[in-house]
Parts: structure tokens; C-alpha cells; sequence
């Protein structure tokens, strides 16, 4: 028998309506690598935080490094040598970075913080790294890109020896992901052994020794990644073989909807020109920093525009905000879907309802109940978000369930142009999948799509004319057939000469 770090048996975990874990199986040895497998909602998340003390199993036996333990709180998991980066970022933004890699071990000198120690050593741990960080900076006033990066110095600043990293690259560029395989690489050398859940399947043939695969809460088949296809993978993680990656539909190109003209908002959105068509979906390319998330961020009127017009259906709009424009029917599917696209205390039905109560309420502002229901009911099915019912709390559905109800709450209504930023960002295969075939059926209703995504082979496979921008700027505009990545790689790096 192997030595395992790790042997978790017959682990189940029940929350209200739902049976996460069904005597899930699970083991880790030291200086490899394994990778969770799973579409959302299998049971991944739930599985590692049991291991790492955020979660109490209802039964089940967990050994770690031989010994037997029962129920793990945080605290105690960490002194064991456990440490878990969170899909969803856990960062106090109105503190430091060197806070929030020291936050629960502060030092203390003479009865104080010792901030000068505290920011030398996070410091010496940034460097080891090679993550360019200043430790005074507040870690809300850096991108998802450098908090991810806080995230992992945090938890390798405790010498961990069983590293969980939940969706670890879904908000980094293609530099910080190459640094953090180097990382992975010396961690695997120096005997840390370390669970890799991620749904860019193509980044297991970097850095894992071997899956183990999940689907609906139970355990499904361990292998060598070196014995088994990547189409393998797939069929077990969703249960059934994917037949088409990126479904594509033909419509034809319809009447343009939306012009945005000399569009500038600060320095990331700078004299944008593009337009928007009926019956096709535009696709947004480029590399973090270029500027796209930003650009939908103006047009849907949440940071303020500089200069620019916006003209839907020929005529001009005047969005100043949010509601501005969702009353004319230019809605926003948004990058960070926790921060600004859910209400995570309120319920599924709530976050359906909340942007569309012009629709579900009559003249004196009262809620139609019946209306309601059959609003969310209808936008649950059409997506397949998986939840024992509409009442229970957006927060506690996985990250891909999340995404879909974030898509979810503007179904309901007749809107023109629908933006999606990064819909398909830490969500697994069969889910990415789903929200195409949305995009595909608002496409199909003649409703204009733009769709923002960091994946090139995503934007060449569902787009069917593509931007790039660079800098800020629009710096290339292809049609999709004919688009290969070396293309789209060269607007995207056309930086200007400062």
C-alpha cells in the first residue's frame, strides 16, 4: 500500500435539500500533484473544504499524514500543514497586502503589530515567488489578477504541506500562470503535496501526476493523467460525451442595433468605435489590463464616460447608470459575479427578481407574486441551474450555479443587447457549454451579443466577428472563420511606443 498524506474514506456532507457528498473517496501523496475533477456542483468544493476545516463531515473517517482526525476547524487544519486558496477570494480590501498574507499570525512586538517585520517578510515571500508586489498596497486597489496572487503567497506563507488550490489561474494572465506552474514545479520538489481544481482542462498536462473525478457528489474513477484522454475526462466529469465543444449556429446577420462612437472613460477606454449587429455575437478578445472589461463597464453606465455616443436602434442614449440602461435594454452579465452580480444573502428568486421588478410589479409598486415564480422558475429551467428550490441563498451554489444566475435574471426580460464579461470563467465544460447555447438562442432571436472572454479558443469558437483591443484601444477587428490565435496574439500585444 502508498503512503498517502491524505486518505479521506466514505466522506458525506448533507446541506438542506441537497446530498453534496455521497461516500466520497479521496487520497493525496507527498511531491504530487492531483487534480479534482468535476462539473459544478459535483461535490469538489465541498470535499476540500472538509479537508481544510471550513466544513464538518456528517460521516466518514479522514487520516492526514497517518493519523486520525475527526472534525477540523480552520485554525487546526492550518497547524496540521493544510492551506486552501478559495475560488471565490477571500481578501480584506481595506488592508494591506502584508496584512492580508499575515491576518490570524500577526507579529507582535512588545505588546504591538510589528508591521515592519511583517512587511519585510512578505516582502522576502513576493520576491521567492516572483510575484512584483509593494506589501504596503491595499490589496482593494489591485485587480482580481494580483489579489489572486496575494491569495497564493498567503497560503504558502504558512509552509504548508498539502496545498488545495481552488480555480487558482481563473483571473490570472498567461505570464502569472506560467510563474505559478514554476511555483507549483519547486512546491512538488520540496515534498508539498498539492490538489489542482481547475476547469481549463488544458492546463493539467503542465503540472498533474493524476485526476481523480467527481460527479453529483460521489466518487467516480482515480487514474494516471498519462493513461487516460482528455475526452475520457469529459465523458466522466458531465456523465455523457460532449459531442460539440463550441456549438456555432448560422443566422443571418441582422440590422445593427447598437453604435458606440468615439467612446473615452479614463485611461483603460480610449476612442472606441464598434458596432453591434442582430443574429451575430461579437466577440471581445484581448489580454488582462487591454481594457474590455472596462469598456463594458462604461457602456452599461457604471463608471462614468468621459466623452462618446451610444446610439440603439438609431437613436441616441443617454446612459448615466445602471437602470439607464437596463431601461433601454443594454444589460450586463459582469466579470466578478460575487462583487457585482449576486446579492449572496438573498435567495435565487430574490436576485432574479431585483432587476426586473419594472416588469413583475404593477402601478402601485406591489410585487406579483404569481408573476415572480413563474419568472424565476422559467429562467432556472432554461439555464439548468442546479438548486433543491428557488428559496435557498445564491451564496451557497457553486461557483458555475452562481454564473448561471447571474445570466439567469435577465432572461425575463426583452433586452436588445445582452454583454456577457468572462460568462464561462470557473465553470466547468458541460456549464460553458449551456451558457454558448444561450448565447446561440439570443443570437437566434436577433438579440445583438457581445461576449468578453480572456480564452482565444472560446472567442474564435462561439464569436462570430471579433475585436481585439490593446492598451485601451480596439487594435484589430477580424472575422471569426478566418481568425487564428497568432492574429489575434499580435493586436493584442500592439502596444503603443511611449
Amino acid at each position: 500500500m502508498e503512503d498517502y498524506i491524505v486518505e479521506l474514506k466514505d466522506i458525506t456532507k448533507s446541506f438542506p435539500g441537497v446530498l453534496a457528498l455521497d461516500k466520497v473517496q479521496f487520497n493525496l501523496k507527498s511531491g504530487e500533484v492531483v487534480a479534482l475533477l468535476g462539473e459544478n456542483g459535483a461535490g469538489k468544493s465541498t470535499l476540500m473544504k472538509i479537508l481544510s476545516g471550513v466544513y464538518t463531515r456528517d460521516s466518514g473517517t479522514m487520516k492526514i499524514f497517518g493519523k486520525e482526525y475527526g472534525d477540523l476547524h480552520p485554525k487546526l487544519a492550518q497547524e496540521i500543514g493544510v492551506a486552501i486558496i478559495h475560488q471565490e477570494l477571500n481578501m480584506c480590501s481595506h488592508l494591506t497586502v502584508a496584512e492580508n498574507i499575515f491576518l490570524g499570525r500577526e507579529k507582535i512586538h512588545s505588546g504591538m503589530l510589528d508591521n515592519r517585520s511583517m512587511n519585510a517578510e512578505a516582502k522576502r515571500i513576493l520576491d521567492d515567488l516572483n510575484i512584483d508586489l509593494n506589501p504596503h498596497t491595499l490589496v482593494g486597489d489591485l485587480p482580481v489578477s494580483k489579489q489572486q496572487m496575494v491569495e497564493i503567497a498567503k497560503a504558502l506563507s504558512c509552509n504548508a504541506k498539502i496545498l488545495i488550490m481552488d480555480e487558482p489561474t481563473s483571473a490570472l494572465t498567461s505570464k502569472e500562470i506560467d510563474d505559478l506552474f514554476v511555483i507549483i514545479g519547486r512546491l512538488k520538489e520540496a515534498g508539498c503535496g498539492i490538489v489542482y481544481i481547475s476547469h481549463r482542462l488544458e492546463e493539467l498536462k503542465h503540472i498533474v501526476d493524476r485526476v481523480i473525478i467527481m460527479r453529483d457528489g460521489k466518487y467516480v474513477l482515480t487514474s494516471r493523467f498519462s493513461e487516460i484522454s482528455m475526452d475520457d475526462i469529459i465523458t466522466n466529469m458531465v456523465g455523457r460525451e460532449i459531442t460539440e465543444q463550441f456549438p456555432r449556429v448560422s443566422c443571418e446577420k441582422g440590422e445593427k442595433i447598437l453604435e458606440i462612437r468615439e467612446l473615452n472613460a479614463g485611461r483603460m477606454v480610449r476612442n472606441i468605435n464598434l458596432d453591434v449587429y442582430g443574429g451575430e455575437i461579437l466577440g471581445i478578445a484581448g489580454l488582462m489590463g487591454a481594457g474590455r472589461t472596462e469598456t463594458t463597464r462604461a457602456v452599461f453606465g457604471i463608471d462614468k464616460k468621459d466623452s462618446g455616443t451610444l446610439i440603439l436602434d438609431g437613436k441616441e442614449l443617454k446612459i448615466t447608470c445602471p437602470d439607464d440602461a437596463i431601461k433601454a435594454g443594454v444589460v450586463l452579465a459582469p466579470e466578478d459575479r460575487k462583487k457585482d452580480g449576486l446579492c449572496t444573502g438573498l435567495s435565487v428568486q430574490d436576485n432574479i427578481s431585483l432587476p426586473n421588478l419594472d416588469v413583475i410589479c404593477n402601478k402601485l409598486g406591489v410585487i406579483n407574486r404569481k408573476k415572480e415564480k413563474e419568472m424565476s422558475r422559467k429562467a432556472i429551467k432554461d439555464l439548468q441551474v442546479k438548486l433543491p428550490n428557488a428559496q435557498v441563498n445564491a451564496g451557497s451554489l457553486s461557483g458555475g450555479n452562481q454564473q448561471k444566475v447571474v445570466v439567469a435574471k435577465w432572461l425575463a426580460r426583452r433586452s436588445r443587447v445582452v454583454i456577457f464579461d468572462e460568462p464561462t470563467r470557473g465553470i466547468d465544460v458541460a456549464a460553458k457549454v449551456e451558457i454558448y447555447n444561450l448565447m446561440n438562442e439570443l443570437k437566434k432571436e436577433g438579440i445583438g451579443v457581445v461576449f468578453v472572454s480572456s480564452e482565444m479558443p472560446e472567442v474564435m469558437g462561439i464569436s462570430d466577428r471579433i475585436i481585439v483591443m490593446c492598451d485601451g484601444r480596439i487594435t484589430g477587428e477580424l472575422n471569426a472563420e478566418e481568425a487564428t490565435q497568432d492574429q489575434i496574439l499580435k493586436y493584442a500585444t500592439a502596444f503603443e511606443k511611449k
